[in-house]
């Protein structure tokens, strides 16, 4: 079994290579028209994806799934409405491929330049959300690489129906349909084989949970841009607009709870506690979030009405990917700093504070891929921070940090026009 998965995914990684030196030479048009077709294929086919979809669904309930996994897996009209509308916002946006970002003369009139280029292969491995099967396709075509996605065993009949999608509206752009390619088979021998193609695959990203992540990391060949778990915080200090952080840590926290860019852990400057926490709880509790307070704020949110449980060691550094929040009183921003250090996951932290100083000292010294202030941490994402889509959000520093859209997909070589020039 595993050999005719390794033959499997080793052909899958030929044709990908084939592919991507046929989109080295495509023009802007024709994949901006596999774009727009795709997307008003995603529309007229809704009724046979969420036919697709349910399957998933229904085996993933019954197999007893955990419940923010069957929330990610499950597709909804508005769901597709927003990879349709990612689809043209992506094909609207300008070509990045052989533009030259800076040029210039040397004394002896070379002309240098930086022109930019597809990364060439991308292989991602991924779980639940068969939306990203999509996203990813959408920004690997329109910068050039041909990508192989292996979704999670739990999405195979939601990503294999969007995948039929996405080659369909590259075979219409008469662009090749390999270009795009997803591992059919649910043995995890694929993921294996996928990080030992380095002949084929040049950039390897995982996107999911800490084992996922850490499997893909020690296996993988290739370079791995990681895209891991979201441990988020949010620090308010002594000086916050209290009315203003109130509906923006809701937000970050209950909008959609399941996904790595949702709130875990509330830092709250120790003088605010008994004005914050009365505040907080009305809103906490309209919103189903349950809370995990520190010894020291605990009283004051069972004084407030809140049943409440107390935060373990273990609730600092979780991602519950539900409505639990842990809370935390700190003595200032070199606590609240600390503690992020410690716990983070380096993916998206916040500030909600007036004193500009300590905005500017949090946003420049907090070590994450994106760092807000007062605003929700559900921004991080690539089409809220004005990319079109994003195929992740990056933890590792090299190449990318953060939001991964077009230019994150990319990179660049230098070319050098000359008239004889010698090296002496």
């Amino acid at each position: 079994m595993a050999d005719s998965i390794t033959a499997l995914v080793t052909e899958m990684g030929r044709k990908a290579r084939a592919a991507s030196r046929a989109l080295l030479g495509a023009s802007p048009a024709a994949k901006n028209a596999a774009l727009t077709t795709l997307a008003s294929l995603l529309e007229e086919r809704q009724a046979a994806l969420f036919a697709a979809n349910a399957k998933d669904v229904d085996a993933a309930v019954a197999g007893g799934l955990e419940k923010p996994k069957v929330d990610r897996l499950r597709l909804t009209p508005a769901i597709v409405a927003e990879m349709a509308a990612a689809c043209r916002e992506v094909a609207a946006e300008p070509d990045l491929i052989g533009a030259l970002d800076t040029q210039w003369i040397q004394p002896n009139g070379l002309l240098v330049g930086r022109m930019r280029i597809p990364l060439g292969v991308v292989a991602m491995i991924f779980e639940s959300r068969p939306n990203v099967t999509v996203d990813s396709a959408v920004l690997c075509i329109k910068s050039g690489n041909a990508v192989i996605l292996r979704g999670g065993s739990e999405a195979l009949e939601s990503n294999v129906f969007l995948m039929g999608l996405v080659q369909e509206a590259l075979a219409a752009a008469s662009l090749p349909p390999e270009a795009a390619q997803l591992v059919p088979v649910r043995d995890r021998e694929a993921v294996a084989a996928l990080c030992r193609l380095d002949e084929f695959i040049d950039v390897m990203i995982p996107r999911g949970g800490e084992g996922l992540i850490k499997t893909v990391s020690s296996l993988a060949t290739m370079p791995v841009l990681k895209h891991d778990k979201g441990v988020c915080h949010a620090y308010v200090h002594g000086d916050a607009d209290l009315d203003l952080a109130v509906p923006v840590i809701v937000n970050s926290k209950a909008q959609r709870p399941s996904t790595c860019n949702a709130l875990e852990c509330l830092l709250i400057h120790e003088s605010l506690l008994e004005r914050f926490i009365p505040m907080l709880v009305p809103a906490f509790a309209e919103a189903g979030i349950e809370v995990r307070p520190c010894s020291r704020s605990l009283p004051l949110f069972q004084k407030a009405g809140m049943e409440v449980s107390p935060a373990t060691e273990q609730d600092f550094g979780m991602e519950f990917g539900d409505l639990t929040l842990a809370v935390k009183s700190v003595a200032g921003i070199d606590e609240a700093m600390a503690h992020i250090a410690r716990y983070g996951s380096r993916h998206t932290e916040c500030v909600f504070a007036r004193d500009m100083a300590v905005v500017l000292r949090f946003l420049r010294e907090v070590d994450a891929s994106v760092v807000l202030h007062n605003a929700s941490t559900r921004l991080n994402d690539g089409g809220q921070l004005g990319l079109g889509a994003e195929i992740g959000i990056s933890t590792s520093k090299l190449q990318a940090y953060g939001p991964m859209g077009l230019r994150e997909l990319t990179t660049t070589k230098f070319v050098v026009l000359g008239n004889g020039q010698l090296r002496g």
